[in-house]
C-alpha cells in the first residue's frame, strides 16, 4: 500500500489532461508501454533486494556490483528528486485545503500539513505503514468507484442510455497523433509507474523480504496497470479526448467530470478530498523515502555521519530533520520563485528518476554474473530471457530521456539534471579524498 499511495499521486487524478493532449485516445497504448517497462523494473529489483533486503536499497546494490560514484549518486539523486517531490505535493496539498478555507493564507497550510507528515515520519515504521495503508485506500477507492461509474455511463447500465465507445475514435481517430503523439505521452506515463522502487527501499525494514517483497512487488505492479489503463481508457471513452485535455484545473478533471456526470452530489468537493488525500500520501511516503536514502548516505559515510544514526524506535530521526530542510526550501522556491523555475527543478526530477532507473537495470547486468546458480535458482521471483528484457529497458530508457528535449516543459529536464549530476560528483570526490585523507591520518 505504501507503494501505490507513491505511485499514485496527483498525476492521474489531474495531470492525465497532459498526456491525453499528446496522444488523443491513443494514451492507453502509451499506459501499456509504461507498464511494460515498470514490470521488468519490478523483477529486477525483487530479485537484487531479496538477496541484499537493506535500507539502502539499489544504492547498495550500485556501491556492490559498480563502484563507489554509482552508489552514491542514485542514492543522492534519489533523495533530492523525492525532495523536490515532496515540496510540490505540500503546496498542492494546501492549495486544496483551501478549496473550503479560501480565507486562509495557504502558508498556514503548507506549515501545518509538513509538520504532521513529519511527525507521523518520526513514528516507528508499522505506525507509519498503517497510516499509509488508509491514505492510499481512500484513492484506490475513489479509483474504483470512478472506474465502476464510468463503465456504467459507457454501457448504460442503470442509466438507460450508453454512452458507447464513440469517442475512441470520433475525434480525429483513436491515433489523433499518430504513434508519435503515443511515444511523447510516455515521456510523463512512464513517471506514472515510477514508485515500484519503493518496495526494495522498504525490504530493510521488513520482517521476512523473502516473503514479503515478491508478494508485494507483484501486487503492486499489477493494480496499478490495472488502475492505469483501465481509469485512463474510461476517462477517453467517456469524454472526448479533445475536451478532457483541455483543463488541468479541478473542475476540468475527467474524475469530477464522471460523478457529475452519473449526478453524484458535491462531486468537486468529493474529488478534492481525495486529491487532498493522494497529495498527503506522495509527501508522506516520500518524506519516508527520502529518509532511508540520507541515512544510508550518512552510513555509507559519504554524508555527515550523524545522519547515519538511528532513535531508541529505531528511525532515523536527524536523516528525517535534513529531509525536512530540502522539503522547506522546496517550498519556498514553489511559493516565491518563478512558475517555469519550478517546472525545471521539477523536471530535473523525473530526469533524476530516469537516472535511478537506469543505474538500477546496469546493476542487475552485473548482479546476475555474479550470483551463484543455485541462488538464482532459489530466488521466488525471477526475470525469464535474461539479459534481453534488461537490455530493452535500457534502451527504451534512453530512447525516453532523449525524447524529453521535443516535449513542452521537459525540455530542459536532462541538461539541468546533467548540471546536478556534476555538482554532486563533485561533492563526492571532495568527500572522498577526505576520507583517504582521514583513514591516512589513522
Amino acid at each position: 500500500m505504501m507503494a501505490i499511495g507513491g505511485a499514485i499521486g496527483v498525476g492521474l487524478f489531474l495531470g492525465s489532461s497532459v498526456t491525453i493532449r499528446l496522444a488523443g485516445p491513443g494514451v492507453i497504448l502509451s499506459y501499456l508501454l509504461g507498464a511494460g517497462i515498470a514490470l521488468i523494473m519490478s523483477y529486477v529489483l525483487t530479485e537484487m533486494a531479496v538477496v541484499h533486503p537493506v535500507a539502502g536499497a539499489f544504492g547498495v546494490y550500485a556501491e556492490k556490483y559498480l563502484n563507489p560514484w554509482a552508489g552514491f549518486s542514485i542514492r543522492a539523486t534519489y533523495g533530492v528528486a523525492q525532495i523536490i517531490a515532496i515540496g510540490a505535493e505540500v503546496t498542492a496539498a494546501a492549495i486544496y485545503i483551501s478549496f473550503w478555507f479560501p480565507h486562509v493564507p495557504q502558508w498556514i497550510w503548507v506549515v501545518l500539513v509538513s509538520a504532521a507528515l513529519v511527525a507521523l515520519n518520526s513514528m516507528q515504521v508499522n505506525r507509519l505503514g498503517e497510516f499509509e495503508y488508509w491514505f492510499a485506500m481512500i484513492k484506490v477507492a475513489a479509483i474504483l468507484a470512478f472506474i465502476i461509474v464510468g463503465l456504467g455511463l459507457i454501457f448504460g447500465i442503470g442509466t438507460g442510455h450508453a454512452l458507447g465507445l464513440a469517442n475512441l475514435t470520433r475525434h480525429g481517430g483513436f491515433l489523433p497523433s499518430g504513434w508519435k503523439g503515443v511515444w511523447l505521452s510516455l515521456t510523463i506515463t512512464v513517471t506514472s509507474y515510477m514508485g515500484v522502487e519503493i518496495i526494495a527501499v522498504t525490504a530493510g525494514e521488513a520482517e521476512r523480504p523473502e516473503v514479503t517483497i515478491p508478494r508485494a512487488m507483484r501486487n503492486i505492479v499489477y493494480r496499478l496497470i490495472f488502475f492505469y489503463v483501465l481509469a485512463i481508457a474510461i476517462m477517453v471513452t467517456m469524454v472526448p479526448w479533445n475536451q478532457s485535455s483541455g483543463s488541468s484545473t479541478l473542475s476540468g478533471s475527467p474524475f469530477v467530470t464522471a460523478f457529475a456526470a452519473a449526478h453524484v452530489p458535491f462531486a468537486a468537493a468529493i474529488m478534492n478530498f481525495v486529491v487532498l488525500t493522494a497529495a498527503l500520501s506522495s509527501v508522506n511516503t516520500n518524506l519516508y523515502l527520502s529518509t532511508r536514502m540520507l541515512f544510508s548516505l550518512g552510513r555509507g559515510g559519504y554524508a555527515p555521519a550523524w545522519m547515519g544514526r538511528v532513535s531508541s524506535n529505531g528511525v532515523p530521526h536527524r536523516a528525517l530533520l535534513a529531509s525536512t530542510a530540502g522539503i522547506i526550501a522546496a517550498i519556498l522556491l514553489a511559493i516565491y520563485a518563478p512558475k517555469n523555475a519550478f517546472l525545471m527543478l521539477y523536471g530535473t526530477a523525473v530526469a533524476g528518476m530516469l537516472f535511478v532507473w537506469l543505474v538500477i537495470l546496469n546493476t542487475h547486468l552485473r548482479f546476475r554474473k555474479t550470483i551463484t546458480r543455485e541462488r538464482l535458482l532459489s530466488l521466488p521471483m525471477r526475470l525469464p530471457a535474461h539479459p534481453f528484457f534488461t537490455i530493452v529497458n535500457i534502451i527504451l530508457l534512453l530512447a525516453i530521456s532523449l525524447t524529453t528535449f521535443f516535449v513542452d516543459g521537459l525540455e530542459w529536464s536532462i541538461p539541468a539534471f546533467a548540471v546536478f549530476l556534476g555538482v554532486i560528483s563533485l561533492l563526492y570526490m571532495i568527500r572522498g579524498s577526505k576520507r583517504t585523507n582521514h583513514k591516512g591520518h589513522e
